[in-house]
């Protein structure tokens, strides 16, 4: 079922697969959109019921009109989806939002799948001079030449011209910009993550940026009785890249959980 989902000042585009059983939140990269999750998809829903939608801006979403905030809007998505308790998957932006959720609202999380996921209050996970060469090209509308920027620096493995990373930037890109003046960043989370009382397993693409990278091995050594997993044949699209290791991981940990 594909729906819009109301937002506080907007709304979202949802679907949400039915079935029973602990429901599955995905969350989706900055880089990309929910489609991101389709490799493994079709797996997932095998067993559980599976909700994702596209933030704000991106995908099938109309862009933001008010400010507004990542995980504030995920909590209105599990608040639509009367959600009591569920299992949050995000990546980077998506795992940032899933993380300050379980941080503010833990009865209602059963557990954490991280996948080359952002913290916020982590000084140094985003570098100047990769804004700086981001701003210049936006400011040319050289929108060919972000897409291959951003190929280079967040999907280095992408071959035959990368097309489903190709497509999920295209996605992305203008979300950037209809979102920057009016996206507030939720509350620093690095700091608070020993706090956390949750089955959380953390992947890292190891061909990832190299700030990623080390964010995401300081977060696993935080989160207590994280499991932390290195995929070797992956960069930040680890979906599209390694998808049977990536819906393992996922499903592992909800084989876990009641």
């Amino acid at each position: 079922m594909e729906l819009m989902a109301p937002v506080d000042g907007g709304e979202v585009w949802a679907e949400d697969t039915g079935g029973h059983g602990l429901p599955l939140v995905l969350l989706h990269p900055g880089v990309g959109d929910s489609a991101f999750w389709d490799p493994i998809l079709p797996r997932l829903t095998q067993r559980h019921r599976v909700i994702r939608y596209d933030a704000r801006g991106y995908g099938r979403s109309p862009k933001p009109t008010t400010a507004f905030s990542l995980a504030g809007d995920l909590t209105a998505v599990l608040d639509h989806f009367a959600l009591d308790r569920a299992v949050l998957a995000g990546s980077s932006m998506g795992g940032s939002a899933a993380l300050n959720v379980a941080l503010d609202s833990p009865a209602r999380i059963a557990g954490l799948a991280l996948v080359g996921p952002g913290v916020t209050g982590y000084e140094g996970l985003v570098s100047p001079d990769l804004m700086a060469r981001i701003e210049v090209l936006a400011k040319a509308g050289d929108m060919d030449g972000l897409i291959a920027f951003s190929l280079r620096t967040w999907g280095a493995l992408g071959k035959d011209g990368d097309p489903q990373a190709v497509a999920q930037l295209r996605s992305a890109i203008p979300a950037w910009f209809s979102n920057f003046l009016l996206l507030t960043r939720d509350a620093p989370a690095f700091d608070r993550l020993g706090e956390l009382r949750v089955p959380c397993v953390l992947a890292l693409g190891e061909h990832d940026q190299p700030e990623v990278v080390r964010c995401n091995e300081e977060m696993a050594e935080r989160i207590p009785g994280c499991r932390l997993v290195r995929l070797t044949e992956s960069d930040h699209y680890a979906p599209l890249r390694e998808p049977e290791k990536v819906a393992d991981l996922i499903m592992e940990l909800c084989a876990g959980l009641t």
